[in-house]
């Protein structure tokens, strides 16, 4: 790297770290002026549209997290396009946001080949698909304008808006009452863009993806052997009590395989929307008193919480996904056994 270009970096890496800090005190400026509120919560996601059409006698409806969906799949395109693009320049290194990328997929490809072996470049993907699109998702929640720009609509328990001339704004219901008077109608928010990991439709989906392709796996490196795992009645009446033992074992893995869903689905969705609560509560007691700065702890805290959980989650694929290639009882001591004679 020359002088000149060495300058040119550290230039707009001063003028970025600027343009920051300006946003965050003025993010802290406006909050003194129009102090925010704790949203109205709620688990089910909010529709954007009427009934689109009935699928099983029930109506469906666009909504505010199947935006998020589309927003997260079009930032995921993106941002391989940008990889692919700075790949083939033919630049010796990539930098910024392609050198970032390549060096995460780079670090879960190693991790993948050390644990599958094999097997690494047929899991790799799903693995780091998964984690790339929970962790852009999960990050989501850290955007301006998410749960807080949508459509006011007319609610019993809401709040009364202010108009700014260019938009309106829930506000505390005592402003409302001294600027609107007694009586003033009562506003909810319905937010365009919704965390799309507070929508449990999503994270169970997400985790029978998982749970699905973890079984794939399994019948792709053994066959129909895989089902032993499952259903091993081998050495049941060879040897009555351990064959016994081994179909009860085979049964609870049965079981443990449903409860990967459950484990999946709600550890993501309860994370991730415990996360949204917490800023939504520190942003509407924080913000009136001018102590707005104090949110950006908060912001940090679920800024690492959304990249944890996105790597357990796809860590968690990528290793049932492993095992489920190895096999396992009698198999496996059979296959280990032919391999120490071949030796």
């Amino acid at each position: 790297m020359t002088d000149k270009q060495q300058k040119k970096g550290w230039w707009r890496w001063g003028v970025n770290r600027w343009f920051v800090l300006l946003f965050i005190i003025l993010g802290g400026y406006a909050a003194g002026f129009y102090p925010p509120i704790q949203p109205h919560v709620q688990l089910p996601p909010e529709p954007l549209s009427g009934t689109l059409f009935k699928v099983a006698g029930q109506d469906f409806q666009f909504t505010n997290t199947m935006l998020a969906m589309l927003i997260a799949d079009v930032i995921l395109l993106l941002i391989g396009l940008g990889v692919y693009r700075a790949v083939k320049s033919g630049a010796m290194t990539l930098k910024g946001m392609s050198a970032a990328v390549e060096a995460l997929l780079e670090g879960l490809y190693n991790l993948t080949e050390n644990t599958a072996g094999k097997w690494a470049k047929f899991i790799f993907p799903w693995f780091a698909t998964i984690t790339l699109l929970v962790l852009v998702v999960n990050w989501m929640e850290l955007f301006p304008g998410v749960d807080s720009i949508g459509i006011l609509h007319h609610s019993e328990h809401g709040s009364p808006v202010q108009n700014l001339g260019f938009a309106e704004t829930i506000v505390k219901p005592t402003d409302g009452a001294e600027a609107h008077g007694e009586g003033a109608p009562l506003f909810g928010l319905i937010p365009f863009v919704r965390v799309l990991s507070t929508d449990l439709n999503f994270t169970v989906a997400l985790a029978l993806i998982a749970v699905v392709m973890v079984q794939v796996a399994g019948f792709k490196a053994q066959g129909f052997g895989y089902l032993t795992k499952f259903w091993n009645t081998k050495t049941f009446f060879s040897k009555p009590i351990f064959g016994l033992i081994d179909f009860g074992v085979g049964l609870l893995e049965l079981i443990s395989e449903f409860s990967k869903v459950l484990s999946f689905a709600f550890r993501l969705f309860g994370n991730i929307f415990a996360g949204s609560v917490l800023l939504f509560v520190i942003g509407s007691l924080l913000g009136g008193g001018g102590l707005g700065f104090f949110q950006v702890g908060f912001l940090m805290l679920e800024f690492f919480v959304g990249l944890i959980q996105a790597i357990v989650f796809g860590m968690l694929t990528m290793t049932f996904m492993a095992q489920a290639t190895q096999g396992h009882g009698h198999e496996e001591h059979a296959e280990a056994t032919a391999e120490a004679h071949e030796i």
